[in-house]
């Protein structure tokens, strides 16, 4: 298993097939959310944001929009300069301020500590915000290789999280903070490719 600093400098997390290019109309398709809608001319965060041409988008169809964009790798298209887009890993990165909706299209797929990214990401909304992401339960892993399975969705449920299985999407409503019973080991990039055929990360986690 890998830690985050050996996980981030993997061929498979610099993988630049997911979510690279994907417009503002991609976010509908994937996490069934209209951004310029749920930010209402607040702050939208997009976690691994790719080369953030959504992001540019958004702020030409919504000059009121505070936007972020986040990403490991600095491979970002033009944007305007009310765009501002970071270079950083999503679990050791804090925003400046709370956002009123936070994104990540594909990106958990190559974070190591899954887990610790989407409770950070709760803490970061405002008190009506939105979290939603692509999010594939099944690349949550027990030390011995096993699935975490319904133990795992349980908790993120009663952690206030909704989690669809079909479209293996993940979202919450409204600023907490929460702790699962969860203690991060590492992450393997060798998994294979998941339901997205892409290889991804396997995140692994012994139960508290």
């Amino acid at each position: 298993m890998l830690d985050d600093a050996a996980l981030e400098r993997s061929s498979i997390v610099a993988n630049c097939a997911m979510n690279r290019e994907r417009t503002l109309k991609g976010y509908v398709r994937e996490l069934g959310v209209d951004v310029l809608a749920e930010a209402g001319g607040g702050h939208w965060l997009d976690l691994c944001c790719g080369t953030a041409r959504a992001l540019t988008e958004a702020a030409a169809a919504d000059p009121r929009l505070k936007i972020t964009g986040i990403d490991l790798v600095d491979h970002y298209a033009p944007a305007p300069p009310s765009v501002r887009l970071v270079t950083a890993s999503v679990t050791a990165w804090t925003p400046d301020d709370r956002a009123d909706l936070i994104t990540c299209v594909h990106g958990l797929h190559y974070v190591g500590d899954k887990l610790a990214a989407l409770t950070r990401a709760a803490s970061w909304l405002t008190e009506n915000g939105l979290l939603v992401a692509n999010f594939d339960a099944r690349s949550i892993r027990l030390p011995d290789g096993s699935p975490a399975a319904r133990p795992l969705t349980t908790s993120l449920r009663q952690a206030g999280f909704t989690y669809d299985p079909r479209r293996r999407r993940i979202s919450l409503r409204g600023n907490r903070t929460i702790e699962l019973p969860y203690h991060y080991e590492g992450a393997d990039d060798r998994a294979g490719p998941n339901y997205t055929g892409q290889p991804a990360v396997d995140s692994f986690y012994t139960p508290a």
